[in-house]
């Protein structure tokens, strides 16, 4: 009775239009109940609210359909009356099951039909400076210039050399570790590296913070409208952004709006500034920014930390405060931003930053930080409206490189790898899945060749452990190879790719702070830079790698592919992440599900972009064989520049 119920939410014939859909879209739902003696009905939850939506038999299916009138979600499943008894089939995403329980519901995105994400980053790619370690300008960069934090009584420890490990425990005599070592990165460092950064193809510059901040990695801000004095000064900055703009390259700086550091021009815990801040008095222009429980030494601070006090991001004068900030960068040709912790801030106040942004700059990007599906990511007790078209255009992607590192180190098989792409892209408004910032590893991430190597998680591991951890030889090799894989799904994948600084020449390390590293000019893997280069140069000049329709499989439990067409092109990535060679027989029926279809096929000859081997299609079937840890970026040959 209940083996042949059936409905796949990722398939045309069960679900249309496929996944997020605008306000007004009228969407039919079917399920498959071949058994004339079970009835079907449609079980929603919208608006906090339970409705039944009663179907029409039409031969084996049930059919329904709903008005997606509101932005927000839509969950359903199905009620199934039976002779044994009430019974429910529900699911996340793709194919369902019969529950003798109320099941999981699928997901609905309803967004708003006006909303839009820039062009010019849904077709780039990206690439992640933390500035004080990229490059110095010069001998010593941006070390000369930190006397000016020492006059003020912080503590700095400066890396003459630049091949020096990193700080990782506290200065000798102090309790604490402290952030405050330097190696002089500044702005001018990266823009002698402009003309690397135009080898690599990149469009999209994404720095961490930049503004004033007695830290290395510069989250706990102490003055939003200077830059800070070690990576140069704001006559710099504009020369960064002239020299990006002739290369082709735009610029997203980090805005960390959720809270400030204690040692800062508004907060003042230290005394250091001129003016009372809002530690010292509460007649400080500042003080209502701040929650005090017991002034001044108790306060709400981020994560705990009372170095980092939380402003109430709502406060008028604050908001008038940071709409001043994005109005000053600007005036400088700096519109695009990524907001740290997202999920901490209200989402009235990203739907301000939008809307300030976005007069400022039509083609502004606003960039969250989300670590989950941002689609019914949860919060200040409610849904958060991240997706619906008033608030962000992107999210950094770390479900995707989470499911990209569970297929890799076998915790997950390929048709698990294809089901978790496959909902994201079914949970997000295509605007903003094709600006999803897809990544492998960011400065909050341990090394993604480290990770691919098989180490072990690093909560695992004290500091100073994580400092000496070093991969054996066989898995130093293993996580290169791995990497080199990911990237080639990275790049073939829709969205942006954006690449952590280092990861192109698959520099190791355990977490923060070891994964901010300097980068090593003059010493890297010039092998592994090289097959990066092949990969992104292939996403630069396939357009159907860029922007065409797109398709998943799993051909194997240990081969994945993604097709990718346009017009009359199209662009096969296969990756094998088995030790063994596999041989696999690739046709467009592999592709069968998803929005895209009807869109896939195979072309009569492809060259490998990464190894210039021609391949040709026989018979409507590509017959090849992938050695051991081994992938293909298969393009149209026409389309190929023969490198």
């Amino acid at each position: 009775m209940f083996e042949q119920i059936f409905h796949n939410s990722i398939e045309k014939r069960f679900r249309t239009p496929f996944g997020a859909v605008p306000c007004g879209t009228e969407v039919r739902l079917s399920i498959r109940v071949p058994d004339p003696a079970v009835r079907a009905r449609l079980r929603l939850w919208v608006k906090n609210a339970e409705r039944i939506v009663e179907g029409r038999r039409a031969g084996q299916y049930y059919e329904f359909v709903i008005h997606a009138a509101d932005t927000g979600l839509i969950w359903y499943y199905f009620l199934l009356e039976t002779p044994a008894g009430q019974r429910y089939y529900g699911g996340r995403s793709g194919v369902g099951a019969v529950y003798d329980y109320p099941p999981p519901a699928y997901q609905i995105t309803v967004y708003d039909p006006a909303f839009e994400t820039p062009a010019w980053f849904r077709s780039g790619l990206a690439y992640q400076v933390f500035s004080d370690r990229f490059h110095r300008s010069g001998t010593d960069g941006g070390l000369r210039r930190a006397e000016y934090h020492r006059s003020l009584g912080r503590n700095v420890f400066l890396h003459e050399d630049w091949d020096e490990p990193v700080l990782y425990a506290p200065l000798p005599g102090k309790r604490d570790y402290d952030p405050c070592d330097f190696y002089g990165g500044d702005l001018r460092g990266i823009i002698e590296k402009i003309p690397y950064l135009q080898e690599l193809g990149i469009t999209c510059l994404y720095l961490n913070p930049i503004f004033e901040s007695p830290s290395n990695h510069r989250y706990n801000t102490s003055d939003y409208l200077n830059i800070d004095p070690i990576l140069g000064d704001e006559e710099d900055l504009k020369a960064l952004v002239a020299a990006a703009r002739d290369a082709g390259i735009r610029i997203i700086l980090d805005g960390v709006f959720s809270h400030t550091g204690d040692d800062s021009r508004y907060f003042d815990r230290y005394g250091r500034y001129p003016g009372p801040g809002a530690y010292e008095s509460k007649e400080s222009p500042y003080f209502e920014w701040y929650d005090f429980r017991a002034w001044p030494d108790s306060y709400r601070c981020w994560w705990g930390f009372p170095t980092l006090p939380e402003v109430d991001e709502l406060t008028p004068s604050y908001m008038e405060f940071i709409a001043k900030v994005l109005d000053h960068y600007a005036a400088l040709g700096l519109t695009s931003w990524r907001l740290d912790v997202a999920d901490e801030l209200p989402d009235a106040f990203i739907a301000f930053l939008r809307a300030h942004l976005k007069a400022l700059d039509p083609e502004a990007l606003l960039l969250g930080e989300v670590w989950e599906d941002a689609s019914n990511k949860e919060g200040f007790g409610a849904r958060r409206n991240y997706v619906d078209g008033a608030e962000l255009d992107s999210v950094m992607n770390y479900p995707l490189r989470d499911a990209l590192c569970d297929f890799f180190l076998y915790r997950t098989d390929a048709n698990g790898l294809a089901a978790r792409l496959f909902t994201l892209r079914e949970n997000y408004p295509k605007p903003f899945y094709e600006a999803c910032l897809n990544l492998l590893g960011s400065h909050d991430t341990p090394r993604i060749a480290t990770v691919l190597g098989g180490a072990p998680h690093h909560e695992a591991l004290t500091r100073e452990e994580q400092a000496n951890f070093c991969l054996n030889p066989d898995a130093a090799a293993r996580g290169k190879a791995r990497l080199a894989l990911a990237q080639m799904l990275l790049f073939s994948h829709p969205g942006v790719p954006c690449t952590y600084y280092g990861d192109e020449i698959g520099m190791f390390g355990m977490a923060d702070p070891f994964c901010r590293e300097p980068y090593p000019w003059g010493k890297e893997d010039l092998a592994q830079r090289a097959q990066y280069c092949s990969i992104a140069a292939a996403r630069r000049t396939s357009k159907p790698l860029a922007e065409g329709a797109c398709g998943f499989a799993a051909l194997t439990q240990d081969v994945f592919a993604i097709l990718r067409t346009q017009g009359e092109e199209s662009a096969l990535t296969l990756v094998n992440r088995s030790e063994q060679a596999v041989r696999v027989s690739v046709t467009a029926e592999a592709f069968h599900s998803g929005p895209d279809a009807a869109a896939m096929f195979l072309s009569p000859a492809y060259v490998d972009a990464v190894s210039g081997i021609h391949v040709l299609t026989s018979a409507g079937a590509l017959n090849l064989v992938l050695p051991p840890l081994s992938g293909a970026m298969l393009l149209s040959e026409k389309n190929v520049e023969m490198r």
